[in-house]
């Protein structure tokens, strides 16, 4: 850890004492303008105020030679502007309403008078964005508190953005996964979530945690949002499809709270098309409640928020499955069967042998709710979900240069998913999902001179997220206890229950074959930016550094899975049927079976990403947003090097060894990620703005569980 501080210095300090380009993105806002007098000539030399009139906080400017200001690093909310010189009257402008990541023009108009009057002005709402060319949307907290939310997750609202869909995988089961959409037809984990301007991006993608954000902060905790989906300037980088900027809610001088509750009761749900055999109505009851407080620790100066959220929720479903009938179970079958080993033929009705596993298993099974063997056991399924997450935040203004914030969340997950058929024999399903979230964002900045910003940033998480099949939930006993099974792994983490029985024609019969499973990552993100304005230019450079830990295990199946299609037993001349698939297993003639060895990678992958913005105004009517941005992403390294990858030239696998990126990778490394920004809006008429622009952007995928996992080979 002292290695990774040690270098994340050193980067930062090369940033800040080099000339090398780039800018830090962060949630809050710049706000620009230009003072003039009645007959529209410039008037340099005022000093502008700009005054929040929730906090109290105020920063000052003088307009330049071109009656030009512009304030950095505002923080989203209400504002108002005053203009002061000798010989006019004081300009005010009140209710401007700054939003997140915008780039904000108030013009002010002074009057010829003393400076004891006042030109007062209040601020319309900002229709045409006059000094950006980036396609993006605005949601305000007034919006994510008000607007209809099942669930009560703000990124929902990210599809009221053009071009923006919800993704299969975030529509279907009982938990879909929060914070998936496609933008620009891009899968849904090439978006780019940020919160208070640091990384909340979920760096797994194997559905543990069931969202792509490792922090899912409620409405009421959510002061703004932006979604950028195109023309995005150098500030925003490593997604091809949107980035989601979220600023934080912070306290105020004015003490103010808030708490829900929202309640769904089975009374007061319809029965569904499918109803179970007990005729009970499927039970599904939510209760989703918490709430929000914020407000003053030292007015003008310290503020706090925080906010907590529980989510108690029990869903049923009908559930049909297809299980051997109770003669079936007895080794009677209605089709004659052929002992392919022995040759002996059993008439049908006649009942036929079975090993002491097949007898076991099936006797295990529950009973039947219906007759036959198809669609035979209907039960009501329950779905449980336990989630509580909390978050809090202080924002300090220690001198009117030098302000500092820090926010901490925390959220933990406890889903399970009852079997769809119980009792030893099934266990199928995911059953037990777990999910620990662990946040903190803390941000310093420094004003050194009325033309220039520094700001740092630095972010963590961790997230604990795996899932375990009901055996291992149950605490049942290995395989070879239960069934005398032996060769099968005796790893606690792993070894319990049923071995995955799959039996064409019937439902599967015991655990599912995919879990255990889990990822572990852990995310440093520290960011420094500078911005500074010379003339009619306001320029942005800045540094952000990740580096990525990622402990994971996601190879199947780990306790074996077998398969009974082969219709072994099926006699010569009689025509297919699935009653030879479970006569197999009777037989215990299995015609593939698998088995995983158990491997947890310790992955690791380091980013850099430079950038530099330059936004031009070139005149009254032409801004021109220009912009360079160099992102290099390593490729995955495992500790103890157990990778491997495939050299088609050779048609061999090639080891990962000590020594070079390249060795230990596997991978040639990609340093050749130059993107461009280039954007314009030009004003035509006070009615009408024409925007565009071109932009090269760059996917690192590095979710751990997808395809670039190469310990799994």
């Amino acid at each position: 850890m002292s290695s990774l501080l040690q270098r994340i210095g050193i980067a930062c300090a090369v940033i800040l004492l080099s000339a090398a380009p780039a800018r830090a993105q962060f949630e809050t806002a710049t706000v620009v303008g230009t003072v003039r007098d009645a007959s529209g000539a410039v008037v340099p030399g005022a000093k502008v105020t700009l005054t929040n009139t929730a906090t109290g906080v105020s920063a000052e400017r003088t307009s330049d030679g071109n009656g030009s200001y512009e304030f950095f690093n505002v923080r989203i909310g209400s504002y108002v502007i005053t203009a002061e010189r000798d010989g006019f009257s004081m300009a005010i402008v009140d209710n401007i309403q700054v939003t997140v990541g915008a780039r904000q023009r108030v013009d002010l108009a002074m009057a010829v008078g003393a400076l004891t009057e006042k030109v007062e002005v209040s601020a319309r709402a900002v229709l045409l964005q006059t000094d950006s060319s980036d396609r993006s949307q605005v949601i305000t907290g007034e919006q994510t508190k008000a607007l209809p939310l099942n669930g009560r997750e703000y990124s929902q609202l990210a599809l009221l953005s053009p071009g923006v869909r919800q993704s299969a995988i975030g529509t279907g089961g009982f938990t879909p996964r929060e914070g998936s959409f496609n933008v620009n037809g891009l899968r849904s984990t090439f978006n780019n979530f940020l919160i208070d301007g640091v990384d909340n991006n979920a760096y797994g993608t194997s559905n543990q945690g069931f969202s792509n954000q490792v922090m899912q902060p409620a409405p009421d905790a959510v002061a703004e949002f932006k979604v950028v989906t195109n023309n995005m300037s150098a500030e925003y980088g490593r997604s091809g499809g949107a980035t989601i900027n979220v600023a934080y809610a912070s306290g105020t001088n004015r003490l103010h709270g808030a708490a829900w509750e929202f309640l769904r009761r089975t009374e007061m749900n319809a029965t569904g098309f499918f109803k179970p055999a007990s005729g009970e109505k499927p039970q599904f009851d939510r209760d989703q409640f918490g709430g929000v407080l914020g407000g003053p620790i030292l007015r003008n100066k310290a503020f706090f928020f925080a906010d907590v959220e529980i989510l108690k929720q029990t869903r049923g479903q009908a559930a049909i499955s297809s299980i051997p009938s109770l003669a079936q179970r007895q080794g009677i079958l209605t089709v004659d069967v052929r002992n392919p080993l022995t040759g002996q033929l059993y008439p049908a009705g006649t009942p036929i042998p079975m090993t002491d596993f097949a007898r076991k298993v099936l006797n295990d099974l529950p009973q039947p709710t219906g007759p036959g063997n198809v669609n035979n056991l209907a039960i009501n399924q329950l779905f449980t979900n336990d989630t509580p997450k909390a978050g809090g935040k202080v924002d300090v203004q220690f001198t009117p240069r030098l302000s500092a914030f820090g926010r901490v969340g925390w959220r933990d997950v406890a889903i399970f998913d009852d079997p769809s058929i119980s009792g030893p024999s099934g266990g199928g399903g995911n059953a037990e999902t777990y999910v620990n979230n662990k946040q903190f964002a803390g941000g310093l900045t420094y004003q050194p001179g009325g033309t220039s910003l520094l700001e740092v940033r630095m972010g963590w998480s961790r997230t604990i997220a795996g899932k375990n099949p009901f055996a291992l939930f149950d605490g049942q006993p290995p395989a070879d206890v239960a069934y005398g099974i032996t060769g099968l792994p005796s790893d606690s983490r792993v070894a319990a229950g049923l071995p995955t029985q799959l039996i064409n024609g019937f439902s599967d019969l015991g655990r599912q074959a995919t879990n255990p499973q889990w990822q572990y990552p852990e995310v440093w993100n520290p960011k420094v930016n500078y911005s500074w304005l010379a003339g009619r230019h306001s320029l942005k450079t800045g540094y952000e550094y990740q580096k990525v830990f990622t402990e994971v295990q996601d190879v199947n199946p780990l306790y074996g899975r077998d398969q009974y299609n082969g219709q072994f037993t099926r006699p010569a001349g009689a025509a297919a049927n699935n009653l030879y698939n479970l006569g197999d297993f009777m037989f215990g003639l299995r015609a593939n079976y698998a088995l995983s060895n158990i491997l947890v990678a310790n992955l690791v992958q380091d980013m850099h990403f430079l950038y530099f913005q330059d936004d031009w105004r070139v005149n009254d009517r032409l801004t021109l947003n220009l912009g360079l941005r160099y992102e290099y992403a390593t490729p995955w390294v495992e500790e103890d090097n157990i990778l491997s990858n495939f050299d088609p030239a050779t048609r061999s696998m090639v080891l990962a060894t000590d020594g070079s990126l390249e060795s230990r990778s596997t991978i040639k490394p990609d340093r050749n990620n130059f993107g461009p920004r280039i954007g314009a809006a030009f004003t035509v008429t006070p009615r009408t703005v024409l925007r565009g622009g071109y932009g090269v952007s760059y996917v690192h995928f590095h979710r751990a569980g997808g395809a670039n996992v190469l310990p799994i080979n």
